[in-house]
């Protein structure tokens, strides 16, 4: 029987590598396909792609809606993660058990395959992945798709929630003068000219570090030199550095931390609330 042990140690698989492995029993693979409208757009602005998997997915993979599923309906801002019983029911039904290896992919630059690897570390699964190019280089190289949905067997999944992977406004306010603040949205959202909260601009002393800037041409993350020489232009260069990464809901912000873990910096995590938690409260300071 295949053993993942060494696979938990990097967050990435290749596309080659899942071609080999997709009868594996214990692989689980997981469609969360979806995009994010623009914040001049009108609401709502979050969208699964359910339809396209039923159209055509990998292999044995499993649908994941980000917008609903793995989010808690009781947070008005949208897109916090899911308290733990939620979570377990959607990974339950997607066929994810507590030996399971589970490989995420999207069509959005591994966006929310980024989200899903961080909620599955933060609910304390470790064993998981995200595919490297996503459905697009997937498909681009011909490998086997299918329309057939496989359903997957009766599982158990025991969220554990892991307290090193998640930052609240308070760790944000309080933070040592060491700790970088990584803000992942775009440069018209960190300047103020647009936003999703009812303020505009950037938590005082965070970098901008664009979550559009971390991928190749082809929809791989950029190797971890590149992304290592990119921090440092923006002053992070130290691999024990505490950072905090955010960004408007959580997401991009998982995709910030995801490349961080690629580069070697491991003392990092996410504020979960971001921007529509920090901007729509009053009393905290902006820039």
């Amino acid at each position: 029987m295949l053993t993942f042990a060494a696979m938990t140690q990097h967050p990435l698989v290749t596309t080659g590598w899942l071609a080999q492995h997709l009868s594996d029993p214990h692989l689980r693979i997981i469609d969360i396909r979806g995009h994010v409208a623009p914040p001049t757009d009108p609401l709502p602005h979050y969208f699964n792609h359910r339809d396209d998997y039923l159209t055509s997915h990998i292999p044995r993979a499993a649908f994941v809606d980000w917008v609903h599923e793995i989010t808690d309906p009781a947070d008005p801002r949208h897109a916090r993660i899911a308290p733990p019983a939620r979570f377990a029911e959607a990974m339950q039904r997607a066929g994810v058990q507590n030996d399971s290896f589970v490989v995420a992919y999207d069509d959005a630059g591994g966006l929310f395959a980024a989200r899903l690897w961080w909620a599955l570390n933060y609910y304390g699964h470790s064993q998981v992945a995200v595919l490297d190019g996503g459905w697009q280089k997937w498909v681009g190289e011909g490998q086997t798709v299918t329309a057939e949905i496989v359903l997957p067997p009766a599982t158990t999944f025991t969220p554990r929630p892991q307290a090193e992977w998640i930052r609240f406004a308070e760790h944000v306010a309080n933070r040592t003068v060491q700790t970088a603040l990584l803000d992942l949205r775009s440069p018209a959202e960190y300047e103020g000219q647009s936003s999703r909260a009812r303020r505009a601009g950037h938590i005082p002393g965070a970098l901008n570090w664009p979550r559009s800037t971390l991928n190749a041409a082809d929809g791989t993350l950029l190797p971890a030199g590149e992304l290592r020489r990119r921090l440092a232009e923006l002053g992070v260069s130290d691999e024990a550095q505490p950072i905090i990464t955010y960004c408007n809901a959580g997401v991009s912000a998982s995709m910030g931390l995801l490349a961080l873990r690629v580069a070697g910096f491991r003392n990092s995590a996410i504020y979960d609330g971001s921007w529509k938690d920090w901007g729509n409260d009053e009393s905290r300071p902006i820039v």
